[in-house]
């Protein structure tokens, strides 16, 4: 069990990260966190080139540290496939969010759906890894009962963290479907 639970936390923890990058319609510096701009000759991450806040409810503003860097910054934000738009003013690039019409809060409720199901995929994976030692300490000694209580445990670690996955979707699904 004490192999199992930093992995079940992991796959928590990328689903939260994949859930940060789907635009609800509202600004958060984390949509920005996946773009990479190319900057001296190599990809960095937009964090690494200015600073992104939430200026506004809808609207995103990135300080970019180096002038020389804001095209190559506004490129990025526009190729990231995001649906984004941005403008520069000298050194501050603004990046709008523009309102979701229903169509696209249903693509986006797909993928969270998707991605949500891909972490289920995961946990079962692991719940898998965690029966195979399981079996392999029976068949190494461990008792019949010992087996069993541990195979229990595991089941019930595995569907807790089942739940947070659909709670965390329930979430998602929420945030993306208010207006």
């Amino acid at each position: 069990m004490s192999d199992l639970t930093p992995r079940l936390n992991g796959a928590i923890n990328a689903l939260k990260q994949e859930f940060t990058g789907l635009r609800t319609g509202r600004a958060s510096p984390a949509l920005l966190d996946s773009v990479m701009v190319e900057a001296y000759g190599a990809p960095m991450p937009i964090n690494q080139v200015g600073t992104v806040t939430a200026a506004e409810a809808r609207l995103l503003t990135v300080n970019v540290w180096d002038k020389g860097l804001v095209g190559a910054v506004e490129k990025a934000i526009r190729d990231a496939g995001l649906g984004l738009n941005p403008a520069s003013d000298g050194q501050l690039v603004r990046v709008p969010l523009p309102e979701l019409n229903e169509q696209r809060r249903q693509e986006l409720v797909k993928l969270a759906r998707k991605v949500a199901e891909e972490s289920r995929i995961a946990i079962r994976n692991i719940r898998r890894d965690g029966m195979d030692a399981i079996k392999k300490e029976k068949d190494a000694g461990l008792g019949e009962d010992d087996a069993k209580r541990a195979m229990e445990t595991v089941e019930k670690e595995i569907e807790t963290f089942i739940k947070q996955v659909d709670d965390l979707l329930a979430v998602k699904e929420k945030d993306i479907l208010t207006v």
